[in-house]
């Protein structure tokens, strides 16, 4: 049995779902009532991990980032992936607005889940590794709770945990 157990610590977001999470969100975009002549449109760029909503109004925009979140939380991905950038007006009076996803836990962020471990005086070590933060320790109830932790510390980012071992 090996002496160190380890898990790291990610943020991470699943592209296929986000695809289908926008997807699902057009197609009730499209079918309500109140948003039927808005003409909006959601585009999802997977290489720059970014979305953009361009549609009539306000109204219209608020609808649809709504309805964008319900359908994200449907399908297991986090909202605070989500980065929203402010609303601009594009040609024919129209609004546009970017959406940033978050992916990968950037250094400050990894400083503060590093310090949060280390304040809490549990026998753990923590390590910054890219953009995810490895977390190694004798005893996996350690490891736990450094996961409830984390979990409990409520980050405006989303945190995974995998490689358990």
């Amino acid at each position: 049995m090996a002496q160190n157990h380890s898990f790291d610590i990610v943020s991470e977001i699943d592209m296929q779902e986000v695809d289908n999470a926008v997807n699902q969100a057009i197609k009730e975009i499209h079918q309500r009532y109140d948003l039927k002549d808005s003409k909006t449109e959601i585009e999802l760029n997977k290489k720059e991990k970014s979305l953009v909503i361009n549609t009539k109004d306000d109204y219209a925009r608020k609808q649809s980032i709504d309805i964008l979140q319900s359908k994200f939380i449907k399908r297991g991905l986090s909202i605070k992936a989500l980065d929203y950038m402010e609303p601009e007006e594009s040609g024919g009076g129209r609004l546009r607005q970017k959406i940033n996803l978050r992916s990968g836990i950037s250094k400050d962020n990894a400083r503060l889940i590093t310090k949060l471990i280390k304040d809490s005086k549990v026998k753990v070590n923590a390590q910054i590794q890219d953009e995810q933060v490895r977390v190694t320790g004798p005893k996996i109830d350690d490891l736990q709770a450094v996961i409830k932790m984390v979990k409990e510390a409520d980050y405006p980012f989303p945190t995974q945990f995998v490689n358990m071992k």
